[in-house]
């Protein structure tokens, strides 16, 4: 019988530390890539985790607690708890009382959900390039429109005059490199292959693995040793990024992400949304292993040519081309599947994924599990 992913799983019995199962968001096989990419020593490393795991634990009590009035969370690594945004001030002392901070906030979760829904109608797919894409930010309540450094221009400005029309919009300058997507042309030993595409698988779900849906093609799946391993179900790009390919030709699925050598592999026992400011690490084909922060959710990504991708989550994570799909993770917690960026491993960048809770939700999957 095939192993479903040799670049998943490794020879061998997999070990899991007790400290996995006590602490679902803090897998202590983490701790050397995490070290790495943040700088932390051994006692800042369990700290940082043990209070991100807090902090992700709390936020359904907070958001319940503060109702209507809920205005978006955050993880502050300053002082190490999760913030709640709340409007006016009936509610503050409900959420105070489950242990989070409050803090004031504009507009509710809600309102601010509608002006970033309003905005990516009014956008439509004629959006600059120089235009990398808009999130909307709790805690000033605008639409967040990100356009690359030095190449603000009349059509520039122009897009944003219109989608203004839908409310509070404020403008910020990024990173000068465009946002592309992370498939790659083939190359010996990797995941999986479609085409003379590869890209890497994130999740196994039963049945099959859920991945990027730019990856997506019809016909057979090959898999890392170049032999059928299934054939996609359903993919959906742009607009969202996702897709499950439905494994067969004698390959098994198990809930493992790889840790290519660089930490141990990880067992998935979950899909606990980490809130914004978490730390995250990522799994792909091409750059292994790396770890940094949940920066932004919501976002709407700038591809290029009309190709729109709505509802990303951004990090400040790097990767390249070929991990695309890859599976981001947070200790044991699946949170979403590779979809682009900019820059790469060497001198940084930042990188999107697709939410994997909306990927089980849109094709009625089951996460597999530990």
């Amino acid at each position: 019988m095939k192993v479903l992913l040799a670049a998943v799983i490794t020879a061998g019995l997999l070990t899991v530390p007790a400290q996995a199962i006590a602490q679902p968001l803090a897998v202590p096989g983490q701790a050397a890539a995490m070290q790495r990419d943040f700088g932390l020593s051994d006692q800042q490393l369990q700290q940082r985790l043990q209070a991100e795991t807090s902090a992700a634990k709390l936020l359904p009590a907070a958001q319940k607690a503060a109702g209507a009035a809920y205005g978006g969370a955050w993880y502050d690594a300053t002082t190490q708890k999760l913030v709640v945004g709340v409007v006016g001030p009936d509610r503050a002392a409900a959420v105070r009382a489950t242990g989070a901070a409050v803090t004031a906030v504009p507009v509710t979760a809600k309102t601010l959900d509608h002006r970033k829904a309003a905005v990516d109608k009014l956008a439509g797919k004629a959006v600059p390039n120089a235009v990398s894409g808009w999130s909307a930010d709790p805690k000033t309540g605008s639409v967040v429109i990100n356009v690359q450094a030095g190449k603000r221009s009349p059509a520039v400005d122009a897009f944003v005059a219109k989608v203004a029309k839908t409310g509070a919009v404020t403008v910020k300058e990024v990173a000068a490199q465009a946002p592309r997507t992370y498939a790659a042309g083939t190359v010996g030993g990797d995941p999986y292959y479609v085409s003379n595409i590869r890209c890497s698988i994130g999740f196994s779900v039963y049945g099959g693995y859920v991945t990027a849906g730019h990856c997506g093609r019809s016909g057979i799946v090959r898999g890392w040793d170049g032999s059928d391993q299934g054939s996609f179900q359903g993919w959906s790009f742009p607009d969202n990024d996702y897709a499950w390919v439905a494994t067969g030709y004698g390959w098994w699925t198990v809930p493992v992400v790889l840790g290519w050598g660089q930490v141990s592999d990880q067992l998935v026992r979950g899909s606990w949304e980490a809130p914004i400011g978490s730390s995250v690490c990522r799994s792909g084909s091409t750059s292994h292993w790396h770890c940094g922060t949940i920066l932004a959710k919501n976002e709407t990504v700038n591809y290029g040519n009309g190709a729109l991708f709505y509802g990303a989550t951004k990090t400040n994570v790097c990767a390249e081309g070929g991990d695309s799909g890859g599976s981001f993770i947070t200790g044991d917690q699946a949170q979403g599947v590779t979809s682009g960026g900019w820059g790469d491993c060497t001198s940084g960048g930042e990188t999107w994924f697709q939410p994997v809770n909306e990927i089980l939700q849109a094709y009625g999957l089951t996460l597999q599990t530990a």
